[in-house]
């Protein structure tokens, strides 16, 4: 493919790119993204591929998801490089709305997912999530895509997406891409550009941490001393503080422990190193 994308900037165009593709009967895939790509969302784009016939991947850096003090305005940006790694991981279509265009003066309509959305990063980053919910929807509702591809390494966001589709009769499939890791199992994410030639080492302990933690569970040790004890190890390994590092079910999120854990188990962290905020997940 070149590597020339082609790109709109406005709903109308993107409507009007996608109705034609569905003219032809085509099956049309949407991976959204906030810019800054590397591997892990070009793996997304190349799973939308793989199920539909065209697939769209937005660039937006959503203002109301992230809290005050966040980096909003130092996020990377670099939408040719984006572009051409797009259009080389078989990308067709690149939607770069403006803020005037997702929200547009005199907007007043936000969503909100209760329940799953609540803990985690909910509690870390009051507001995130309605801010992720309401651009989502909004993409969503623009690009009409037949599924749209959403990273697990932000897993509860993944939840919250899930819940949302199901509660609006959004009809769309949301697909889960499995995480993508540097050579230490350090999970990629733009963020970690942030990272400062001695912190990135001690980026990788997050995954070794949680992969031993992960075995304590499974060996039935109790869930409030793995957490326990996974919190000490991250901070003993360098991180300046941890969020949080809790065991939950898979689908709704809910708490598990303090003593040993039934069924299904998603353990997941977030932990602050240097300027960076990083997060993690693994589990069933």
């Amino acid at each position: 493919m070149s590597e020339t994308l082609p790109i709109v900037r406005t709903v109308a165009e993107l409507r009007a790119q996608v109705a034609a593709w569905r003219r032809a009967g085509l099956r049309v895939g949407f991976v959204p993204t906030m810019g800054a790509l590397h591997e892990g969302h070009l793996s997304l784009v190349r799973l939308a591929g793989a199920r539909a016939d065209r697939v769209v991947a937005s660039i937006f850096v959503n203002p109301t998801q992230f809290g005050p003090g966040e980096d909003f305005t130092t996020y990377p940006r670099d939408e040719p490089a984006d572009a051409a790694m797009l259009a080389r991981a078989g990308c067709d279509l690149l939607y770069a709305p403006g803020v005037a265009e997702m929200y547009p003066e005199g907007a007043a309509t936000t969503v909100t997912v209760t329940g799953v959305s609540e803990p985690l990063d909910g509690l870390a980053r009051p507001g995130h999530f309605a801010g992720v919910a309401t651009v989502v929807t909004k993409l969503l509702n623009q690009c009409t895509p037949d599924l749209a591809v959403f990273g697990e390494k932000d897993f509860q966001q993944l939840q919250v997406i899930r819940r949302l589709v199901r509660d609006l009769d959004i009809p769309v499939g949301i697909v889960g891409g499995p995480i993508v890791r540097a050579g230490d199992g350090l999970a990629l994410s733009s963020r970690n550009a942030y990272l400062t030639a001695s912190e990135r080492p001690v980026a990788g302990s997050l995954n070794r941490v949680l992969t031993e933690s992960l075995q304590r569970l499974r060996a039935r040790a109790p869930v409030k001393s793995v957490e326990d004890w996974a919190i000490e190890a991250l901070l003993s390994a360098g991180f300046h503080s941890v969020d949080y590092v809790e065991a939950r079910t898979p689908e709704t999120l809910a708490r598990l422990g303090p003593g040993q854990a039934e069924g299904p188990v998603r353990l997941l962290a977030a932990a602050r190193l240097g300027k960076t905020r990083l997060i993690d997940n693994m589990g069933d």
